[in-house]
């Protein structure tokens, strides 16, 4: 059985296959985790990100992470909340599910998620917790992912993600 985690900390400094980037549809960089791994991989990312032609929200792209820890980064573009009614929900779940497609078609065994959307494209944290941690529970068996931890920037996030794998019986015992 996989081992799902929640952890506060710097997503560019964890030592695992696959990090999940927060894009924007560009995929040049921006803000938040985006910006932090853009700087953190270095100007190669940036390359490698042109010759990709941007991203739909929902899917994902990977690259190589150059200079992270890890040796992919699976690019993903995460909706803009609007109030609900605009496949919000469908297309976050798209992005997990694109993320773990991808970490099988390289094979990857351990990877890390920031809370897409939940950042300022205001998604609400506890939908998009459930849709995280729904969605990677229904992909993880059979997928040769081991390791799968939600990389989360605040106290609010974490406690959030924390309870959400304690209730689905999904929460390994440190």
């Amino acid at each position: 059985m996989a081992e799902l985690t929640a952890l506060r900390g710097d997503i560019t400094r964890f030592h695992v296959d696959a990090i999940v980037n927060a894009a924007n549809t560009s995929l040049l960089g921006g803000g938040g985790v985006d910006g932090a791994i853009h700087r953190a991989a270095g100007p190669e990312l940036l390359e490698a990100c042109r010759k990709l032609n941007g991203c739909l929200t929902g899917d994902a792209k990977a690259t190589p992470a150059f200079h992270l820890p890890a040796k992919w980064i699976f690019h993903t573009v995460g909706p803009v909340w609007q109030g609900g009614g605009h496949k919000e929900f469908e297309l976050l779940a798209s992005c997990y599910r694109r993320c773990m497609e991808l970490a099988m078609q390289h094979q990857v065994r351990s990877i890390a998620f920031p809370a897409i959307s939940t950042g300022v494209y205001g998604f609400p944290l506890q939908s998009a917790a459930k849709i995280a941690v729904t969605t990677v529970k229904n992909y993880i068996g059979g997928s040769g992912i081991d390791v799968v931890k939600f990389v989360c920037f605040d106290d609010r996030t974490l406690s959030t993600y924390e309870q959400l794998l304690a209730d689905s019986g999904m929460a390994n015992e440190p």
